[in-house]
């Protein structure tokens, strides 16, 4: 290609450059508007199904060769700064920076909000009851571990929603300073992680000691701090701390998904495809499992997860934690939480909420 045609080819983009800053720009004065209007109806500024039928629609019209990811990835950005324009959001995650609860909520909410790094669960609970955040980001379970249980504890003495849900693939790296495997003398990071990578370890570096670490984002950290240390973490923690990478994915199961929880103050309204999350517990007699899961089954209500914990201050006596697909507001999922509360010594509905892809 001569470089007249070339100079042309970029003066086309420079074009359509233009044309989508303007257009990004009257999108904008229209989403002020609407903060306006949700200001006088006191409606809420972030609406989880709203976004993800706005993703469906957009991808459902693409027609390429931009890739489907690439939209979504486009417009969480641009869904992102919107939202800055109406109110910022103030995000609480369990922190440190480029943990995975960290990449879990820079997916859901993007650049734009304000993401704030938090100790503990319960502090992220406590900030997001305050109205110290708008929201907050915890995790609940992983494929392989199973779940977290601090978190469904957390529910126990929390009015907080479930607003959404996110699903997001976990991927470890081997991380340190000069991306050599031979600089490697110890290799640090949350026994999970440690876990999950336990054959790749043995295979490629059976005489290097494995120690624990308070989370992934803390070993790539001391990584950074010391070039004999590989850290077992992400790709953005590379990033975040200036190491290289010594191997890509070195997970034994590549399998390997962690879902958070989206916790809020409002229940959500119905999106086409919606999971509903209950807590209770049953009275203690003869048959109760049948009978707990009997209002389900007989309106053929699918359950997507039953987990029981134990009730704190009372021996052999628990909380079942539900999940099932569909709305609260759907006449049959209503009717089964209305029948089950006739069982129960309690029942809480955690929250409505669209489900992760």
């Amino acid at each position: 290609m001569d470089e007249k045609n070339l100079n042309n080819l970029r003066q086309q983009i420079d074009t359509l450059d233009d044309k989508i800053l303007d257009l990004l720009n009257r999108r904008a004065d229209v989403v002020v508007a609407v903060g306006k209007a949700k200001d006088e109806n006191r409606g809420e500024y972030y609406v989880p199904s709203r976004e993800k039928a706005i993703f469906e629609r957009l991808i459902s019209r693409n027609k390429g060769p931009f890739p489907d990811e690439g939209v979504r990835r486009v417009f969480r950005e641009i869904i992102s700064a919107s939202l800055s324009l109406e109110q910022p959001l103030k995000v609480a995650f369990l922190g440190p920076q480029a943990t995975y609860t960290h990449v879990a909520a820079m997916q859901q909410f993007g650049f734009s909000a304000q993401l704030v790094p938090l100790k503990s669960i319960s502090s992220i609970f406590e900030e997001v009851s305050r109205g110290r955040a708008s929201y907050g980001v915890v995790p609940v379970e992983n494929s392989n571990e199973g779940v977290v249980s601090h978190t469904l504890d957390m529910f126990m003495s929390s009015d907080l929603k479930i607003i959404a849900e996110i699903l997001l693939p976990v991927s470890h790296d081997l991380l340190n300073l000069s991306g050599q495997t031979a600089d490697v003398r110890k290799v640090i990071s949350h026994p999970q992680a440690i876990g999950q990578c336990r054959t790749w370890l043995e295979e490629n570096l059976p005489d290097i000691p494995l120690v624990d670490a308070s989370s992934t984002a803390s070993a790539a950290q001391q990584a950074a701090e010391d070039a004999s240390v590989a850290a077992i973490a992400s790709e953005t923690a590379a990033s975040l701390y200036g190491l290289r990478v010594v191997e890509h994915k070195i997970e034994d199961n590549r399998n390997n998904f962690t879902r958070f929880l989206v916790i809020g103050n409002e229940m959500q309204s119905p999106s086409d495809n919606d999971k509903t999350s209950i807590m209770f517990s049953v009275k203690d007699q003869a048959g109760i499992l049948y009978h707990m899961l009997e209002p389900f089954s007989k309106r053929d209500i699918n359950l997507a997860k039953i987990e029981s914990r134990p009730m704190k201050g009372k021996a052999w006596e628990y909380i079942f934690f539900l999940d099932m697909v569909g709305h609260v507001e759907d006449e049959d999922i209503s009717d089964a939480v209305e029948e089950l509360r006739t069982s129960c010594q309690f029942l809480k509905i955690l929250g409505s909420y669209p489900k992760a892809r």
